[in-house]
């Protein structure tokens, strides 16, 4: 009578293992019941629950919405080279996206404000971006500096809506410096007189010293808030859709390949460049289906380190 041949004592050692991560995540056994049933020390149990995770033997599959969403983010990071990504769950059709991405835009905002090493944190607009900072608790912030890259002054001489540092250092109380000077210029040359001042200058410097910016992502079509807003003309949302504009970032137009366009209104722009320190994150805050074209191209050109969205917006671009 043939004899079996003996198991290879690695065989054995992967049977056991495979049996041990089966009674584990399958049989929802604590590690001394499977010592116990295995008959082996419970430092033995251990180590085969995790051989069985390190080899392969068991896959866990998150059954949550929410899986979608991290695959989406992972994809995300590897295709784009991002930092930081956070897709919110679709809330279902015809309800703005923007509701569900502004807490969880909050949560990624509150991380950094939660660090106890002194923070600058630079700010820029958009509708995104104001929820977002909606969605924060109160708390105190008096370690770090918040900075607005954007000119705080409508065109009619009214406080722009636009501008979310008050908002944001009202809710954190942090020390904030605002951007004393209209969102749009009209003459180049007084910008740069702009310049020329002490205290626009420390903003200037701080901006260029964040560890982190918070920018919204605008569009360029006909309805362009920049344009519906009154911001800018008629005439120079055709110059630069001419020039090739697709997206704008804290009122700074690009084009299709994510390049900043300085031609026209860009001599104008009253405010700084979506910017922070070596080692720091861009972080853009953007949802819609009118968001898709310039994302993906401030994409492409490197503008953004981080990306907060949603689940169909995330799903569109790496469509």
């Amino acid at each position: 009578m043939n004899k079996k041949p003996a198991l290879d004592p690695e065989d054995r050692a992967t049977d056991a293992a495979a049996r041990a991560g089966w009674l584990y995540y399958v049989g929802g056994l604590t590690q001394d019941q499977i010592a116990a049933e295995l008959g082996v020390s419970r430092q033995r149990a251990q180590r085969l629950v995790s051989k069985a995770m390190s080899e392969g033997l068991i896959h866990v599959r998150l059954e949550h919405r929410i899986a979608r969403c991290l695959a989406l983010e992972a994809a995300l990071k590897a295709q784009f080279g991002l930092q930081t990504v956070r897709v919110a769950p679709s809330l279902g059709p015809g309800v703005d996206p923007v509701r569900g991405l502004a807490p969880v835009a909050a949560s990624v905002m509150e991380r950094f404000l939660r660090q106890p090493d002194p923070l600058i944190i630079a700010l820029g607009t958009g509708r995104a971006l104001r929820a977002m900072v909606e969605e924060l608790p109160k708390m105190s912030c008096e370690q770090h500096k918040l900075i607005s890259l954007i000119g705080n002054i409508a065109p009619d001489g009214s406080a722009s809506n636009y501008d979310v540092i008050m908002r944001t250092a009202d809710t954190v109380r942090a020390p904030h410096y605002p951007m004393p000077l209209p969102v749009i210029i009209d003459d180049p040359e007084i910008r740069r007189m702009f310049y020329q001042l002490p205290q626009l200058k420390i903003v200037a410097r701080l901006a260029a010293q964040a560890d982190v910016t918070f920018v919204g992502v605008g569009h360029m079509t006909d309805s362009a808030p920049l344009y519906v807003d009154g911001f800018i003309s008629a005439r120079d949302l055709a110059e630069q859709r001419a020039l090739g504009a697709v997206g704008e970032i804290a009122t700074w137009c690009f084009d299709d390949r994510g390049r900043y366009i300085e031609e026209g209104l860009a001599q104008r722009v009253g405010g700084l460049k979506a910017q922070c320190k070596a080692g720091g994150q861009v972080i853009g805050i953007a949802a819609g289906q009118d968001k898709v074209v310039p994302l993906a191209a401030a994409l492409a050109g490197k503008l953004l380190d981080g990306l907060l969205t949603s689940e169909e917006t995330a799903e569109a671009l790496l469509g």
